[in-house]
């Protein structure tokens, strides 16, 4: 039962996210042999100001 975890900054559309849990699903079901209803993905939206490069905030870039 494979379990993927996404971290990214919020922003993207539900229909971003419906494609990309799709898409991933189809090739990790395939790459490990496994029923695309044993795939599960976690997907966690980060605030700009929960998230810094180069010492410096993504809400201040």
């Amino acid at each position: 039962m494979p379990i993927v975890q996404i971290e990214m900054l919020e922003g993207r559309t539900v229909e971003q996210k419906r494609l990309l849990a799709q898409k991933l699903t189809e090739v990790i079901a395939e790459v490990l042999n496994c029923p695309p209803t044993a795939v599960s993905i976690i997907m966690r939206d980060m605030e700009r100001h929960n998230y810094a490069t180069g010492g410096k905030l993504k809400a201040d870039q």
